[in-house]
Formats: C-alpha cells, sequence, structure tokens
C-alpha cells in the first residue's frame, strides 16, 4: 500500500484511513432513515449504491496528453478496478483548483504552474501524483517557433537572436514560459531581454500572420499547424531547449486521497496501465506503434482534434510509463516562478505538492513495464 497521502507516514496509517472511511460507512447505513434504508432494500439498488460509493468524478481539459484518461475509459481498466469514473471537461487546470480543493472533483490534470504552488500554500488540499506529459528525445511536443520572415531574412539565426523580440507564451507563471526562459538562456539572455505577452495557443497562427509576434513558445498541434502554412519555422524542440521538464502532471484531491485510499490506488493502478498501452503505441517520434489505430481512435472520440490525420503527424506527449515525474524539472520550474516572484510562499518546496505514494505502489503492484515489439 502507499504510504498515507500528503504527509508522512506508513502503510498502516493508510489502511487505517481505509477502515475509517469503510467505518463511516456503516455509521451511515446505521444512521439512515426508513426511507433510505427502504430505497436500498433490493439486490440492485444495493448494487447502485455501492456504484455510487465507488465512483470517482474526472476533470479533463480534453487534451492528447490526457490520454490515460480516456483509454483507461474506453478500454473499461477503470471497471475493471470497480469504479464508476465519470469524466468532465474543464478548459484548463486553474478551474479544476476550487473544485479538487474542495472534493468535488477527485481527480484532475494539468501543468505544475506557479497557481498550483499557491493554491497548496493557502491549504487548498491538492497534490501532484503522477507524470501526464514530459519531455523526452523525440518528442518535443511543445518548442520554440519564430516567424518565417525573421528566419529568412536573417534576424534569427540563434538562440541570442531572440534578444528584443516579442515572444507569446501560453501562460504566465506557467511550465511553458519556464520552458521560454530556458530558450532565452541558450542565448545567454534573461527573461527581461525579450518582450513577453501571455497568448492561447491557438492565438499564436493569428498574431504571426498579423506579424503581431516574433517567436513563440507553442504546444502540439497548433506549432505544427504554424509551420504547415508557413508562419513560423520550428527552431527546437522542448526535448532540446529543456529535456527534463515535467510539463503536465496528474492532481488528486486530498479528499480523494484520504477518505478513499483504496478507490485512489485502483484509479492509479488503471491509469499506469493505461499509459503503458499508450507507450506502446509510441514510435520515432510519432503515435505510429502497434497499437497506433487504436489509440488514435480514442483520441479523436475523446478530445477536440477529430482528425486521425493530425494525430498521426504531429509530435505527441512524452508519459513516462511507471508515472514518474522530473524532479529536476520541477526544481528548475520553481525557481523560475520564485525569481518572477510569483509564489505567495517563497519558500515552498517540489516535494510540498507531491504525493508519488499511489503511483509507487501500483508499479509494484503491475511489475515492471515491459515495451511491447514495434
Amino acid at each position: 500500500m502507499p504510504k498515507a497521502p500528503f504527509q508522512s507516514g506508513s502503510s498502516a496509517a493508510l489502511t487505517g484511513r481505509a477502515c475509517i472511511g469503510l467505518a463511516g460507512f456503516f455509521l451511515a447505513l446505521a444512521g439512515a432513515n426508513l426511507a433510505d434504508i427502504s430505497s436500498i432494500s433490493s439486490i440492485s439498488s444495493i448494487s447502485s449504491w455501492a456504484q455510487t460509493l465507488n465512483s470517482v468524478k474526472v476533470a479533463s481539459a480534453g487534451i492528447a496528453s490526457d490520454i490515460g484518461f480516456f483509454l483507461a475509459h474506453k478500454k473499461g481498466y477503470f471497471r475493471a478496478e470497480g469504479l464508476e469514473v465519470s469524466l468532465t471537461t474543464l478548459a484548463n487546470s486553474p478551474q479544476m483548483i476550487g473544485p479538487l480543493g474542495m472534493g468535488q472533483l477527485d481527480v484532475g490534470a494539468g501543468t505544475v504552474a506557479a497557481s498550483l504552488y499557491n493554491a497548496v500554500a493557502q491549504n487548498i488540499a491538492i497534490r501532484a501524483v503522477a507524470d501526464k506529459g514530459s519531455m523526452r528525445a523525440g518528442y518535443g511536443f511543445s518548442g520554440l517557433l519564430v516567424r518565417k520572415d525573421l528566419v529568412d531574412g536573417g534576424r534569427f539565426k540563434g538562440f541570442k537572436d531572440l534578444k528584443g523580440m516579442k515572444i507569446a507564451v501560453g501562460t504566465f507563471g506557467s511550465a511553458n514560459s519556464s520552458a521560454v526562459n530556458e530558450a532565452l538562456k541558450r542565448g545567454g539572455l534573461t527573461w527581461d531581454d525579450a518582450s513577453m505577452v501571455e497568448l492561447t495557443f491557438p492565438q499564436h497562427l493569428a498574431a504571426y500572420a498579423n506579424k503581431a509576434i516574433d517567436a513563440s513558445m507553442t504546444n502540439e498541434p497548433t506549432a505544427s499547424e504554424a509551420v504547415k502554412e508557413g508562419l513560423a519555422v520550428r527552431i527546437a524542440g522542448n526535448d532540446e531547449i529543456y529535456p527534463d521538464q515535467q510539463t503536465a502532471v496528474v492532481i488528486y484531491s486530498e479528499v480523494f486521497a484520504r477518505q478513499r485510499p483504496q478507490l485512489a490506488l485502483k484509479f492509479m493502478r488503471a491509469y499506469i496501465k493505461a499509459i503503458r498501452e499508450y507507450n506502446d503505441a509510441l514510435r520515432d517520434g510519432k503515435i505510429a506503434g502497434r497499437n497506433a489505430d487504436e489509440v488514435i481512435s480514442i483520441l479523436t472520440e475523446y478530445t477536440f482534434i477529430k482528425d486521425g490525420r493530425i494525430h498521426r503527424e504531429i509530435t505527441p506527449a512524452a508519459i513516462d510509463p511507471d508515472g514518474r515525474m522530473n524532479l529536476d524539472g520541477l526544481r528548475n520550474d520553481l525557481r523560475f516562478f520564485k525569481e518572477r516572484k510569483l509564489l505567495q510562499d517563497p519558500g515552498i518546496t517540489v516535494e510540498r505538492i507531491l504525493d508519488t505514494s499511489f503511483a509507487a505502489e501500483a508499479v509494484k503492484e503491475l511489475g515492471p513495464y515491459k515495451p511491447s515489439g514495434n
């Protein structure tokens, strides 16, 4: 069993929480009124109530790196664990933080941004528990673009030429911004040596077309579209610029992990199975492995990209098959947030926002990842 979530402890502590949760169930049953009891008198009603107790509410932004959720849901891995998982769509991780902290959501996902550290500093009970998107050689799904006319005309020849440019980032105080900082550092520059503008990734296309920006750190599929339309040149992927970066994580609500630790472990077990299958679909920097057709079919069903051809052409996100998060990258991002004075608690540490126990226990039970032949 994983250690007690969100604090130091042993498996006995987690087992104790499970027992408390079980005791709570029987207390609730004992305290139910006659109408409640009559409503669960049949076998089917008892089954329905049990399903409610095993329900897990999950929020997704509907993006490709949420494939672990989608694949586990579609292929029945959650059901096999006895879980009734409901997926809802929210635009981004900041929208998930409040509902996760209040226990209205059990599981969410998103980038490790300054907002996540600030939420934890305010005692909003959420933790990052597993990888949902990270950098691996050949899988730079985010990268530095420079406007094509600036490259063709010789204004940009290398990272040092970012000086004085107007650069678009997805969100200030995000891992995306930290990646821009790493690109600047490669040219011997600092954040203040360029002019930054915050634009959602789809807006990067119009900004390039209108020459409103000179460069950007852009995620797929927008990055490939900008290059395809002749608006920008891809200079390097983040797998080259920032190979340690941990770009996105799975987030647990503390209410979920403390009060229903057995379900939290079951969820993680199903998730790890799913991301291992996703890894089997990766080959040569594309979704081109043995089970690529199945994975792309699931992506077109669950994400906002409904054209399977796009999923095949773009650079996909890498996800560690054991759910491990890159601590070096997280610490580097945290230093950047501190330098930019974006944190409410400058003394906060990476460890305070993490709980790796569920992923570690799931991997222990499942055994080592064995890649399938591609």
